[in-house]
């Protein structure tokens, strides 16, 4: 009968460090950003498709001045501000965190799910975890409407 070797320090922290570096992996990998979807539309629609130029996203009565609107383009959610009144901004209000869908709050817009925050006139981020803005989309006002340009 042979004696099994007995577990020196040594190998007990080595082993103990392996486990520690693949969960600390494992965890980063999991807070991460997704990739890309490199839909290429310029609308920054969730669903990637083309918005044909002239659809009404919202009345600009709707909108109050230095505020803002959570709206849809068909199944899209958006975000939109008017930052003076008939300057209006509209974004995919699609967090680019994890994909979370992102509210309208007072002036700025709030994701839900892990607290990023981005500004309401740019998309830009204000906290994060998002290392990203919001995309934009671009539209301008026609008569009391915001369309797609």
């Amino acid at each position: 009968m042979t004696a099994s070797p007995s577990l020196t320090r040594r190998a007990l922290i080595s082993a103990g460090s392996a486990t520690v570096v693949g969960a600390g992996a494992l965890a980063l990998a999991a807070c991460s950003s997704p990739a890309p979807s490199g839909s290429g539309s310029r609308s920054g629609t969730s669903t990637g498709a083309k918005i044909a130029a002239g659809t009404e996203v919202a009345k600009v009565a709707d909108i109050p001045v230095g505020g803002t609107k959570s709206a849809k383009i068909g199944d899209a959610p958006v975000l939109l501000s008017q930052i003076t009144a008939g300057t209006v901004m509209c974004f995919s209000a699609i967090c680019p965190h994890q994909g979370c869908t992102v509210g309208a709050a007072a002036k700025e817009f709030d994701c839900p799910c892990h607290g990023s925050q981005f500004n309401a006139e740019t998309g830009a981020v204000l906290n994060g975890p998002a290392q990203t803005g919001l995309t934009a989309i671009p539209v301008k006002v026609s008569g009391d409407s915001v369309v797609i340009a």
